[in-house]
């Protein structure tokens, strides 16, 4: 797709004469995010994903978000087999996968569950880890959302600092000032609650947390507005 490929340059009214494109598709090209999903979709739908292990939506172990790939399974040696799959079957569409950002976890009530630190695909090491961040959100091995919680109040008092001289300015409606609070400040608190098992712990930092803007913006006496 990539060869015998020309283009122009449009300054104004002026177009350029036609040159040749010899560097190929590289990234950051328009058809470029459209070309790689073509090529992680067929590899993915080729891999044979072993049948051990969660199963979500009648298939199993393997999601997949733009270039994220989270492999599932009931085991470390089930997580191994099908990331050894997968790897050969990047190689055959031309795809590559990056050890070095490449992280596995073992999510068990067993503290001596999954001991060994690394794992080993071909000549590249998969790091141990007890938690990351996936798609935005903290993961743990003990599955806990107390990070979690932690970093999203943490991206909340950053936006609400930024904001801060809006929402206890006299010349915006208290109305206003709760619709920059729900539009800029809520959504990066509750990113990815849907998810959450709050315990009261939780909810209480976060009610924390809510009071404190709205205390910013109504004053410390009780609103008709909030109840």
């Amino acid at each position: 797709m990539s060869t015998e490929t020309f283009s122009r340059v449009r300054v104004g009214k002026n177009l350029s004469d036609m040159f040749p494109i010899r560097n190929g598709l590289k990234q950051g090209d328009a058809h470029s995010p459209l070309f790689f999903n073509f090529a992680l979709e067929y590899t993915i739908r080729r891999v044979q994903v072993n049948q051990d292990g969660l199963k979500i939506n009648g298939t199993h172990q393997l999601l997949a978000y733009a270039d994220d790939v989270n492999i599932l399974g009931g085991s470390v040696d089930t997580v191994k087999k099908n990331a050894e799959a997968l790897v050969a079957e990047t190689k055959e569409t031309g795809l590559e996968v990056n050890a070095h950002k490449s992280k596995y976890m073992t999510v068990s009530r067993d503290q001596n569950a999954g001991r060994i630190h690394s794992m080993k695909i071909e000549n590249s090491s998969i790091e141990k880890v007890e938690e990351f961040k996936y798609l935005g959100t903290m993961l743990t091995n003990q599955n806990s959302i107390q990070e979690e919680i932690k970093g999203r109040l943490k991206s909340g008092n950053a936006f609400y600092y930024s904001v801060q001289n809006l929402l206890s300015s006299r010349l915006l409606s208290k109305n206003l000032k709760i619709k920059i609070y729900r539009t800029i400040i809520l959504p990066v608190v509750l990113y990815g609650c849907e998810t959450w098992s709050l315990t009261l712990r939780e909810e209480r930092r976060l009610r924390v947390f809510e009071n404190r803007v709205l205390r910013r913006v109504f004053g410390s006496k009780r609103d008709e507005v909030t109840g």
